[in-house]
């Protein structure tokens, strides 16, 4: 997911919210006002929902204030936050009883600077209620600080490779089953001037899928300490092939980031020539096809599975490459005066109703048990659920959030992707991440 302006240090926002007033983990205590609220468990409370962008449909939402209404008495409030405003509109508004969500949404990389300074309430004792061991475990310890859980899984994505069965057709390569012959069959295609692929030079999220793919990592954790890896032998190799791959195959400039490239196959794309492959989370499927004015008025992608096609990122000998898990989590705000209100809300997102609404909308439930309704009816769930069995995070460290805010990933891709030397950037950008990683 993506975010935006936090601060110069990794806990610019922690301390931020540490300062307001929030406990550290492991001490967080619901307000005076919210004890209130929980000794008057059964009374109506309204109560104000902050979910991420514009990833949940408008339908789950609606059944979200339809049914919270009819189980609690009192109205839900949603309201969707850009993700480029995400950390700082939490930062400043979580601490803040008056002003905070009751319950928010937040970017799985977010999880671990707003859980490590109390930003949420410890929900451990509703753990086994909401799924306990079925949920997506990788986000659960995004969201926890040692036992304790304090924000879970809201929903997860896996990057997928769309690409144009016709212009494979036209170029005469097939779909690729190893990481070299992505950039194989992409310089191809380029080189006969048919497309290539949609690389952005910005694309972290990606990018590091290569990084992964050679056995390589972001950050190592001894314990105690953070320390950034992209300096390994095996994060070199892999950016060295993100490289070439950008050099000999991109169709993309080095100050694309991923915000588009789930269009990048469309016919309309790139002044009307498409790229003949793009990566991005399985939910693109519904922006990805034959684009077609609507009764509306506005153009709606129809998919055409003889035109449009995906596969799983293969590994360097085949496989499947682990890729970034796109979604995110969701917690209840420790400074919420409206405890057993915003508990209610909890209970009906980890429902089997919401969650396999969840999954009929492209969105991987929070819950594994309903995976298969997940890859029944969502689009490319075969795959994507394929995808998602070998998916990573970004490191779970305090200060990620803080590494986001200030582009760091960004600057280091797009300085590979401007040809710049590996190992020395590589030395570089581990010495920027240090400095923020452990707060």
């Amino acid at each position: 997911m993506k975010k935006t302006m936090l601060g110069v240090t990794a806990f610019a926002a922690a301390g931020a919210i540490a300062l307001a007033g929030c406990s550290s983990p492991g001490e967080t205590e619901p307000t005076a006002a919210a004890s209130e609220s929980a000794a008057t468990a059964g009374g109506a409370e309204d109560i104000t929902l902050w979910l991420m962008g514009t990833d949940t449909p408008e339908a789950l939402i609606d059944y979200l204030k339809t049914t919270y209404t009819e189980e609690n008495g009192g109205a839900l409030t949603v309201e969707q936050i850009g993700w480029g405003d995400a950390i700082a509109s939490l930062t400043t508004a979580l601490p803040d009883s008056a002003n905070t969500p009751d319950v928010t949404e937040v970017g799985n990389t977010q999880s671990a600077t707003f859980t490590t300074v109390g930003a949420f309430l410890d929900i451990s004792d509703m753990y086994e209620e909401l799924g306990g061991d079925s949920l997506l475990q990788g986000f659960v310890e995004a969201g926890s600080v040692g036992d304790t859980k304090y924000a879970l899984p809201y929903y997860f994505g896996s990057r997928l490779t769309w690409f144009r069965k016709d212009l494979y057709e036209q170029g005469g390569v097939e779909v690729p089953t190893t990481l070299a012959e992505v950039t194989e069959v992409n310089a191809s295609l380029k080189d006969q001037g048919i497309a290539g692929m949609y690389v952005p030079g910005q694309d972290w999220r990606d990018g590091i899928s290569w990084i992964f793919a050679n056995g390589g990592e972001i950050a190592t954790f001894d314990g105690e300490t953070w320390t950034s890896a992209l300096a390994t032998p095996e994060s070199v190799e892999g950016m060295r092939q993100w490289q070439e791959l950008f050099e000999t195959a991109s169709v993309a400039k080095v100050t694309d980031d991923d915000s588009t490239a789930y269009q990048a196959i469309n016919d309309d794309f790139l002044q009307g020539t498409p790229a003949a492959t793009t990566m991005a989370p399985n939910w693109a499927y519904w922006s990805l096809g034959d684009l077609a004015e609507n009764d509306e008025g506005e153009q709606v992608a129809t998919w055409n599975d003889k035109k449009f096609g995906a596969y799983v990122l293969p590994g360097v000998d085949g496989g499947t490459a682990p890729v970034f898990a796109g979604g995110s989590n969701i917690g209840i705000s420790a400074a919420t005066e409206n405890v057993e209100g915003s508990k209610t809300l909890m209970r009906i997102i980890f429902s089997e109703e919401y969650q396999t609404m969840l999954a009929e909308n492209g969105l991987g439930p929070a819950n594994l048990d309903y995976a298969d309704t997940y890859t029944e009816v969502a689009a490319m769930g075969d795959l994507a659920l394929e995808a998602a069995s070998s998916a990573k995070l970004t490191p779970a460290a305090p200060g990620w959030a803080a590494i986001e805010e200030a582009k760091l990933m960004e600057q280091y891709f797009a300085a590979v992707a401007q040809g710049g030397d590996i190992e020395s950037l590589a030395v570089e950008y581990d010495a920027k991440l240090n400095d923020l990683i452990n707060g």
